[in-house]
């Protein structure tokens, strides 16, 4: 009896002990986690956007396609994308356009310069090179993008031809330098970066004073720009989209309501006088 007693109260001391020692799930109530915090709420992660869906969609497709290509299943189902709004984008008048080279520090003015006469991206401003220039025949040819310090093929995986208005050829022409491949780069040739690109143009729209009620202009408001200027110009969708390297004409389409009176003019060829017409043809 007196060993069971023994044994009795070292059974009571460690449940004691037990029930003083503080658990670890003690200290998580204590300092509970976001994920934590969403279950005791009852709500689960934030929804993701129908754009990030749709990213997720296509990958899935290529690896789909991919996998077909391979042998390793014999049918690729179809990948409906949801419905999206179109982004809404922001471009300078004709008017600004000029006034924010004209202002631009002397260095950086080519450069902008360029941006809204080519709609080139960001990245092929930083990856342009000398050779992919033809400047006696006003030509540019986008060959490669840098971004975030590493350089690939353009948007879309395909090179593309600019046709250059005599005012690039003639800033490129003078821009000419010695300092390396590159035609927008560094005092020691090497290739601009992401942050170098950001301040000439926050400090040229504050000299122009080019201001938004609501954002700012970017380097791919520049793009918007040039394809807003040329379909203002009346020039047809199918030939911005050539220019701007769209991959299909809806992307190009988000321009359209900036030409309207493109499409009354060409109803009015209708009624051209016929030798008018033959004349048209060649």
């Amino acid at each position: 009896m007196a060993l069971d007693a023994i044994g009795l109260a070292e059974v009571e001391d460690f449940k004691a002990a037990m029930r003083k020692k503080h658990s670890g799930a003690r200290a998580r109530k204590e300092a509970p986690s976001r994920a934590a915090l969403r279950l005791r709420k009852g709500s689960g992660p934030p929804p993701m956007s129908a754009r990030y869906i749709n990213n997720t969609l296509t990958v899935l497709h290529k690896l789909l396609m991919l996998a077909q290509e391979q042998g390793i299943i014999a049918h690729v189902p179809r990948v409906k994308l949801l419905k999206t709004r179109k982004p809404a984008f922001d471009f300078l008048t004709f008017e600004e356009a000029e006034r924010l080279v004209s202002h631009a520090e002397p260095e950086w003015r080519t450069l902008l310069l360029v941006a809204i006469k080519t709609g080139l991206r960001e990245g092929e401003l930083m990856g342009l090179q000398w050779s992919d220039l033809d400047l006696p025949r006003g030509k540019l040819q986008v060959r490669r993008t840098r971004t975030n310090g590493q350089e690939g093929l353009p948007k879309g995986g395909r090179e593309r031809g600019v046709d250059l208005p005599a005012s690039v050829v003639d800033a490129l022409k003078e821009h000419r330098h010695l300092r390396g491949a590159y035609v927008f780069c560094q005092e020691d040739g090497q290739p601009l970066t992401d942050g170098l690109m950001r301040r000439p143009l926050e400090r040229s729209l504050i000299r122009a004073s080019i201001t938004r009620e609501q954002g700012r202009i970017g380097w791919h408001d520049l793009r918007h720009t040039y394809g807003s200027h040329l379909a203002m110009r009346g020039v047809p969708l199918k030939v911005i989209q050539e220019l701007m390297g769209h991959a299909t004409i809806e992307m190009t389409m988000r321009y359209a309501h900036l030409s309207p009176e493109t499409k009354e003019r060409a109803v009015q060829q209708l009624d051209a006088p016929a030798s008018q017409n033959r004349a048209a043809l060649g």
